[in-house]
C-alpha cells in the first residue's frame, strides 16, 4: 500500500518542459552592419541552453569586429559556442567560409533557422557560406569530422566570452572580449594568462558598458 503511495506522488515531466523555444525575431546594430535573428530575451529553465541568447561578450566582440572588419576580408573562419549565430552572421559580410558550431542539438536548431533566414533575406552584403555544426569542445571526433570537411582549415578561430584565436606563421595573437561578472574572475583570467606564457595588453579606446557590465578587449599573445 506505501509502495502505491509513493507512486502515486512521482511526477514526469516531458523534457519539452524544460525547454523554451519562443523565439523573438530581434534586430541588432553593429555600427553600419544591422542584423536580424531568433533569439530568446530570457534564459531558459536548462542551464545548458544558455546559447538561445544574446550575451553581452557577443554584444562587445560585434562591436569591436565592425569597427575592425578590415581584419575579417577574405578569412576562412569558425566559431566555437555560436548560440544563435550573431557573431558569425556578422562575420559572413567580410568573411570566404563561416563555419558555426555548437555542442546542444536545441541550439543548434535556432542556428540553423537564423542560417536559412539570414539565406532568404537574400542580403546582399553576405559574401560567405554559412554552415553549422555540432561540435563539444575536446570532442576530437566532432572536431575532425570538420577538419576533414574542411580540409583547408580555418584562419580564424572564434568565440564571444572565449577568445579570437588569428594565426600566421610569424606569431599567434588572441583577441578576448572579455565582461566582468565578478573581480576574483577577472584576476583570476589575467594571472592564468600569465601563467601560461601570455602577456595580456588592453585595447585602448575598448572599454563600455554592455548592459550594464564593464567590458573590454584584450590582446594576448605569446611572451
Amino acid at each position: 500500500m506505501a509502495r502505491e503511495e509513493e507512486d502515486d506522488d512521482v511526477v514526469c515531466l516531458d523534457p519539452s518542459f524544460f525547454i523554451n523555444d519562443n523565439y523573438q525575431l530581434t534586430r541588432f546594430t553593429f555600427g553600419s552592419q544591422v542584423l536580424e535573428l531568433y533569439c530568446l530575451h530570457s534564459a531558459s529553465t536548462d542551464f545548458d541552453l544558455t546559447g538561445q541568447l544574446v550575451w553581452p561578450g557577443a554584444e562587445l566582440l560585434n562591436d569591436y569586429l565592425s569597427k575592425n572588419a578590415e581584419m575579417l576580408q577574405g578569412c576562412s573562419v569558425i566559431e566555437l559556442g555560436s548560440g544563435v549565430g550573431i557573431t558569425g552572421m556578422l562575420c559572413s559580410r567580410f568573411c570566404s567560409k563561416v563555419v558555426m558550431t555548437d555542442h546542444n542539438d536545441e541550439v543548434l536548431k535556432i542556428l540553423r533557422r537564423n542560417i536559412e533566414l539570414h539565406r532568404s533575406s537574400q542580403d546582399s552584403l553576405c559574401s560567405a557560406g554559412l554552415e553549422a555544426e555540432k561540435l563539444e569542445w575536446g570532442n576530437s571526433d566532432q572536431l575532425n569530422d570538420i577538419l576533414q570537411r574542411h580540409p583547408g582549415g580555418f584562419d580564424l578561430v572564434l568565440g564571444a566570452d572565449i577568445y579570437i584565436l588569428l594565426c600566421n606563421p610569424e606569431k599567434c595573437k588572441f583577441i578576448l572580449a572579455y565582461v566582468s561578472r565578478a573581480k576574483v574572475m577577472d584576476d583570476m583570467v589575467i594571472r592564468e594568462a600569465y601563467q601560461h606564457g601570455l602577456h595580456v595588453s588592453e585595447v585602448a579606446g575598448t572599454r563600455a558598458t554592455v548592459r550594464f557590465l564593464q567590458g573590454v578587449i584584450y590582446e594576448i599573445t605569446c611572451r
